[in-house]
This record gives C-alpha cells, sequence and structure tokens, in this order.
C-alpha cells in the first residue's frame, strides 16, 4: 500500500493531465466532433477521450521535476 502511495505522488501531475485531458477530449467530441464519421479520433467519444488523456498526461509531465537531476549537467 505504502509503494502505491508513493507511485501515485509521484506520478500525480501526470495523472492530473490524464484526467483534465480525458475531460478535454471527450467535450471536444460532444462541441465539435465529427459529424461524418471518417475523422478516425473525432468520431468516437472513447477515441476522443483516450487521446485527450494521452495528451494531457504528456503535457503536464513535462513539468515534473526529476529527483537527484538538480545539479547534474
Amino acid at each position: 500500500m505504502n509503494k502505491l502511495i508513493a507511485v501515485l505522488k509521484h506520478n500525480l501531475l501526470m495523472l492530473i493531465g490524464g484526467v483534465l485531458g480525458a475531460a478535454g477530449g471527450y467535450l471536444y467530441w460532444l462541441k465539435i466532433g465529427c459529424s461524418s464519421g471518417t475523422c478516425p479520433i473525432t468520431s468516437s467519444p472513447v477515441a476522443s477521450a483516450v487521446w485527450g488523456a494521452v495528451m494531457g498526461g504528456l503535457v503536464l509531465s513535462m513539468f515534473q521535476k526529476e529527483k537527484g537531476k538538480e545539479g547534474k549537467q
């Protein structure tokens, strides 16, 4: 249980980005979407939410600091 909490704390920004990105992807599908069904990402709410979660997690993980790498160049 302690290891799970440590992993969650270490990846908190990525998890927050994933949740926000999934919500954003779903809202994008809901408001804009693809009416013809030929768009591979925005034609499905699941695909749009997954794509948003991946992008949100990647963007916010850029701001995560690594321990032990502050002084190295």
